[in-house]
């Protein structure tokens, strides 16, 4: 068969069968008695084989070795092969991403694809102070999209840097809530955390409502991050949690704080204080200390008459705490 002929049937061009010849990798078995390569069955078979090799991602010098070595293992260049594809893959990933996010922030000109272009590269940096810069600076250029900023913020794990980015999302309004939502669902506990501690910096009703909801989370971190902000809030749910953190001392003086905070309201109040009351009685002389210190700043008859039985405790601690208390409580 002709080189011609080839060409038609294997879908391989002329030029590139002639390449093939001059490597050596697909030499015509045949000349006609014009002197045209002509070419047998063997020899368009072995035009498939390379077509097919190709097909994976081998060069052509990889095609050779593997069809001319009789000791040719496959798994190793299959391997790397493999490596290879997955490098690839997320390199093209990551520029898609790139792209959508540039497109998200609707840039009017080419100096606007620039700004934002240097903002995500700077979020990406490894200088934790170049990161906190662009995250600062977000907001004030106003041209990246939330989308970015969640989950710049999501994966942040220098402090300073984390705590612009919940910053600039504060900024952005409730658009990041959906997002954030997501990051409460996610599987792995930094980022819920992460997702959390920037809700509680948006001041939103709708903030408010993801954070009642984070009550019920199955990560025990989650809930206490969202009843110290409820709590702020004056969100009378956070209470049983605040006070677990109380006995359990996590945040202890936090959660009394915003315990303190819920008081001001009477049905708060004696509720906040029958909770702490119900404790004392099971609890270690360490956790009715705390309790003691937290019923302080709790109005109202319930608080007192527990003080004033703490005041008589066995533990001389915990007496001395409750009668010092009943003191800033009662001057007289």
């Amino acid at each position: 068969m002709l080189i011609g002929e080839v060409a038609r049937r294997s879908g391989v061009s002329a030029r590139m069968l002639r390449h093939y010849d001059a490597l050596g990798l697909v030499r015509p078995t045949g000349r006609t008695d014009g002197g045209y390569r002509e070419y047998s069955g063997e020899d368009i078979r072995r035009i498939f084989h390379i077509e097919s090799l190709r097909s994976l991602g081998l060069s052509l010098r990889e095609v050779g070795y593997a069809l001319d070595d009789p000791g040719f293992t496959p798994s190793a260049l299959v391997d790397d092969l493999i490596r290879q594809t997955r490098e690839r893959i997320a390199g093209e990933t990551a520029l898609l991403t790139r792209l959508c996010r540039i497109g998200a922030a609707e840039p009017a000109g080419w100096e606007d694809v620039l700004q934002i272009v240097a903002l995500l590269q700077a979020l990406g940096s490894t200088s934790a102070g170049t990161r906190q810069r662009a995250a600062l600076s977000s907001v004030e250029e106003g041209s990246l999209p939330v989308e970015t900023l969640v989950e710049a913020a999501l994966r942040e794990a220098d402090p300073h840097v984390a705590g612009a980015l919940r910053w600039a999302l504060a900024q952005s309004g409730g658009g990041a809530l959906p997002l954030l939502a997501e990051g409460l669902g996610s599987p792995v506990a930094e980022v819920r955390r992460r997702a959390v501690r920037t809700i509680v910096e948006i001041p939103d009703g709708e903030a408010t409502v993801l954070l009642r909801d984070a009550l019920t989370h199955p990560d025990l971190v989650v809930r206490r991050y969202a009843a110290l902000e409820l709590g702020a809030r004056g969100v009378p749910d956070a209470v049983p949690t605040l006070i677990g953190m109380v006995v359990e001392e996590t945040l202890d003086v936090d959660a009394a704080d915003a315990l303190s905070v819920l008081a001001s309201c009477s049905a708060s109040a004696d509720r906040i204080a029958t909770g702490l009351v119900d404790h004392l009685a099971r609890g270690e002389p360490s956790a009715r200390r705390r309790l003691a210190q937290a019923l302080a700043d709790i109005p109202g008859a319930t608080a007192g008459r527990a003080l004033a039985e703490l005041s008589c405790d066995q533990d001389r601690t915990v007496a001395l705490t409750a009668a010092y208390v009943l003191g800033l409580r009662d001057p007289r």
